[in-house]
């Protein structure tokens, strides 16, 4: 056995690089913005820090309006509808939900201003949840760049395919699956849960008449039940109240959302489902004891969800404005 020490220090750089630098599609580059965009990383943020001292839920929501594009990542659900295209804003899934539209352009403004016609806003977005993960005290990971804005979105092709918090688990996976992704991607991703807020109507179901049985879900924490019952009551006025996915470290990123579902405490019945079959439990259960795990795989999750149908080269454009096409 080789008990030279330099080996060893060899042996952990190494995998502290493939940690830091996931393998990402071939088609986009680490270093894209090397030369024409330098000061990018630093725009972006710099951008995304002043949103979040303005709002402490827009880490979440950042977040989420990359995960929403990025079924097809090509800027597409930052798109105001046209006579041409009905967008995805209105979606089911993004309807009075997908929020931070308007930190995308700012920072858009500021990258123009710096960087004219070079950067694309899907590389923003991809970039700034990123940072967004970063200062909520989540990981950090590269973001190979080089995409590109696509032409048009699809409310259709954003109802049918990104996951529901109200679908059952096989559903969700297979979204997941049909995009390239696999079961440990669905469990490390939904681990963003463990920032932002959910709708009562997304979980409502689970506190009054769970499966149609007029009883509340028997896994879910009695605590936690009696708590979301004052606070979503059964009545339709209560729909869009907010409450917290994490109630434990609310605009912290860190793996609370694992140990919530471990103690029976996951607020979306599509996250405590995570708990119920053994595929995912033991992940669930790695999660929770090893946050640096998590983080890791986390990471690597991202570059494969930010790689999902990107468009490259001379395909697609580069925005002016990313609400609309040039």
């Amino acid at each position: 056995m080789d008990s030279n020490p330099s080996h060893y220090l060899t042996i952990f750089i190494f995998s502290l690089v493939i940690f830091l630098y996931p393998f990402a599609n071939a088609q986009l580059d680490y270093g894209f913005y090397r030369m024409s965009c330098p000061n990018l990383f630093m725009i972006v943020k710099n951008g995304v820090r002043e949103a979040l001292k303005n709002d402490n839920r827009m880490a979440a929501s950042l977040l989420r309006l990359h995960f929403h594009d990025c079924f097809g990542c090509d800027g597409s659900v930052l798109l105001d509808d046209t006579e041409s295209f009905k967008g995805e804003k209105n979606a089911f899934p993004n309807r009075n939900s997908v929020r931070g539209f308007e930190v995308i352009d700012k920072i858009k403004v500021d990258v123009e201003a710096a960087c004219p016609s070079a950067v694309s806003c899907v590389d923003i977005l991809a970039i700034a949840a990123r940072e967004a993960v970063a200062q909520s005290g989540g990981p950090f990971w590269y973001v190979p760049c080089g995409r590109r804005d696509g032409f048009t979105a699809s409310e259709k092709a954003a109802n049918e395919q990104l996951p529901s918090p109200i679908e059952p688990l096989e559903n969700i996976t297979a979204k997941f699956v049909a995009k390239g992704l696999d079961l440990k991607d669905v469990v490390v991703l939904s681990g963003a849960h463990t920032i932002g807020y959910a709708q009562c109507f997304t979980f409502k179901g689970r506190l009054f008449d769970f499966k149609g049985s007029g009883k509340p879900d028997p896994t879910l924490d009695s605590l936690l039940l009696s708590y979301l019952r004052t606070t979503c009551p059964n009545v339709d006025k209560s729909n869009n109240k907010l409450n917290p996915l994490d109630s434990t470290t609310t605009y912290m990123f860190d793996n609370a959302y694992y140990k919530n579902l471990v103690s029976n405490s996951g607020l979306l019945e599509s996250d405590q489902a995570l708990m119920g079959d053994p595929r995912t439990a033991w992940i669930v259960n790695s999660y929770s004891m090893y946050p640096f795990l998590f983080y890791q795989d986390f990471g690597a999750s991202m570059v494969k969800l930010g790689s999902i149908g990107v468009l490259t080269g001379q395909v697609g454009e580069i925005r002016k404005k990313c609400g609309s096409v040039n």
